[in-house]
């Protein structure tokens, strides 16, 4: 499959991931929802790494590799602790598009610091996903 199945298959897995996630943060605290879907992230994760991975993988990660999936993991942490609360708060069907606008974050992102050159595709593209969660998110 190429990377287009798979981030079709991950913003199919996302979208199902706000409506459980809505249902099972009612009448709890976020953060310990946050907590338990970590856990459960984690021992899936492991679990797939483990029965997929070839032996010593883990051995060949450089230190950078270590320094850079760590941070990633704290923002990843970061991002669900404010996701999950958002869910509490908001309804789903607006919480989720203005979490999609970490693709345009992304975009911009990967321009300053990876160097990527972005072109005319990138600024319609993500000015739409703008317009579209502001529209979506913006209810009298």
């Amino acid at each position: 499959m190429t990377w287009l199945g798979w981030a079709l298959l991950s913003a199919f897995f996302a979208g199902i991931t706000a409506i459980l996630a809505k249902v099972g943060v009612e009448n709890i605290s976020s953060h310990m929802a946050t907590a338990v879907r970590t856990t459960v992230v984690l021992v899936f994760t492991w679990a797939i790494a483990f029965a997929l991975a070839p032996a010593g993988a883990l051995g060949a990660f450089s230190r950078r590799t270590w320094v850079f999936l760590i941070l990633s993991g704290i923002a990843t942490g970061l991002s669900w602790l404010c996701y999950f609360r958002a869910l509490q708060l908001g309804e789903a069907s607006r919480v989720a598009p203005i979490d999609k606008l970490s693709v345009v974050f992304a975009i911009v992102l990967a321009a300053v610091f990876l160097h990527e050159r972005l072109n005319w595709h990138h600024l319609v593209g993500g000015s739409l996903i703008v317009a579209g969660a502001l529209v979506i998110a913006w209810q009298s």
